[in-house]
């Protein structure tokens, strides 16, 4: 008996089953919490580490940056030594890199610790689905899914109240520490209850040097972005891009980003379409927390709160769009939402000085979620379906990289572009002439990504798997 086969015997109703849930979404609910919160603690930590616009980007984007450099590897990692037990040591990883970030003494120490964080995250986040996947028997799978999708939704909408409530009572530090308590429960939940499973199959070498080289490239570009007057690592980003790409071509199969995977011209433009989508709306939610307590006057709580609508919409409204997308094809839904939430970004625009939460943010980010809900559940039923079954969850987790790549690359060009540098957060009247911009910008964007949706999705595309 396989260790795969241990998993295909617990249900969903059973004791250990629910535990097993409750590890997974504990697990995954660790990385989502953490960056919501963080969000919201952004100007305090700024004030506090004497930093400006560039050390904000970077403790954003250090974690994205080893976590998309390094998520597709993490998978392959678990495929082959056990998901439990890299699930287990992301889990302590990225524990100890919290801890590390909460006593951060200045802000070089937290962004060094906020990648060893990304690291973690990259070992923890694809073991969470995968071992769902692996351990319930298939006829509980949807629900379990379905489950796991759901519950961390809810830790999605409890993160930035918690966020917004630690650092208006405790501190900035406390956005970083409270993940230990969580780690320390998915650890001993996860080693009484979670079984073991890996692919038997899993053969041939890691794709080490790809990940290095993914990894090198994406710090190369977002250091050239963020630092202006430096294009030397930015030319040395692109160069090392170029030589990513030409590794994948050199060892497919056995490519970290399965070449044939694109050979299909619809997925390799959903992943377009993805890219682009996921770069808007990071800027929107790397910039508006800030906007909300800068300009708008918001306290941390309020200011956390406020995408909260949206987290909301998407848990009653994404299913339901994941069924018109299935019966009348995702080319509308996915360019209507897509269009919708760009109509977010502008109403997000008028944002300002003074803001009334129900008649100013409200009404923005409801546009905004309801478009998000219409959208996202139909790109990702496209992506699966654009893609062999064999190759699900490696065109899954490339999906998963290209979002988190294009919000990388877009928090480190975007408020440079208009004119967040240097001490712009601690300026209200700067501030929000950058962010007004930048929203503007975003809902530019999402217009382009329309617009390809609309060209390049058949609408026939979930009906004829």
């Amino acid at each position: 008996m396989t260790s795969e086969s241990v998993g295909e015997h617990l249900e969903l109703a059973s004791a250990r089953g629910r535990w097993v849930l409750v590890a997974t979404v504990l697990g995954s609910g660790l990385a989502l919490l953490d960056s919501t919160v963080v969000n919201v603690a952004l100007p305090f930590l700024g004030r506090e580490l004497d930093t400006g616009m560039d050390g904000l980007q970077w403790t954003v984007n250090a974690y994205t940056l080893t976590l998309a450099g390094l998520i597709l590897l993490g998978g392959s990692l678990g495929d082959r030594y056990g998901r439990r037990n890299v699930f287990l040591v992301g889990t302590v990883w990225f524990a100890v890199a919290s801890a590390l970030c909460g006593l951060a003494p200045n802000i070089e120490f937290l962004v060094a610790a906020r990648a060893l964080q990304g690291v973690g995250g990259a070992l923890l986040t694809p073991g969470s689905l995968a071992i769902i996947q692996a351990s319930f028997a298939r006829a509980d799978r949807p629900r379990a899914v379905g489950a796991w999708s759901g519950l961390g939704g809810v830790a999605g909408a409890a993160g930035p109240l918690l966020g917004g409530w630690l650092v208006q009572s405790v501190g900035w530090r406390w956005a970083f520490l409270v993940n230990l308590p969580f780690a320390l429960l998915v650890v001993v939940v996860a080693l009484r209850h979670v079984p073991e499973s890996r692919d038997e199959q899993a053969a041939g070498r890691f794709d080490v040097l790809g990940a290095v080289l993914a990894a090198l490239a994406l710090a190369g570009i977002t250091y050239g972005l963020i630092q202006k007057g430096a294009p030397l690592p930015l030319v040395a980003g692109l160069a090392l891009a170029a030589a990513f790409v030409a590794v994948q071509v050199r060892r497919s199969p056995e490519a970290l980003v399965p070449v044939e995977l694109f050979r299909n011209r619809m997925f390799g433009a959903i992943n377009v379409v993805t890219l682009i989508m996921y770069a808007a709306m990071s800027v929107a939610f790397f910039l508006l927390v800030v906007q909300l307590q800068v300009v708008s006057g918001f306290s941390p709580i309020a200011a956390g709160m406020a995408m909260l609508p949206v987290t909301l919409l998407m848990l009653l409204l994404s299913a339901r769009a994941g069924d018109v997308a299935k019966r009348y094809g995702p080319r509308w839904p996915m360019t209507i939402g897509i269009l919708l939430a760009g109509g977010g970004f502008v109403a997000m625009s008028t944002i300002g000085p003074g803001a009334s939460y129900p008649l100013q943010v409200l009404p923005a980010v409801t546009v905004f979620g309801l478009g998000l809900s219409a959208a996202v559940a139909p790109l990702t039923a496209t992506v699966l379906a654009t893609a062999e079954d064999r190759h699900a969850g490696t065109a899954s987790g490339v999906n998963n990289a290209v979002a988190r790549t294009g919000g990388l690359l877009a928090v480190a060009a975007v408020p440079p572009l208009v004119g967040l540098v240097g001490e712009a957060f601690r300026s209200p009247s700067v501030f929000d002439a950058g962010y007004r911009a930048a929203m503007l910008i975003s809902a530019g964007m999402m217009a382009v990504a329309a617009l390809i949706t609309f060209l390049t999705v058949r609408t026939n595309v979930l009906a004829s798997e």
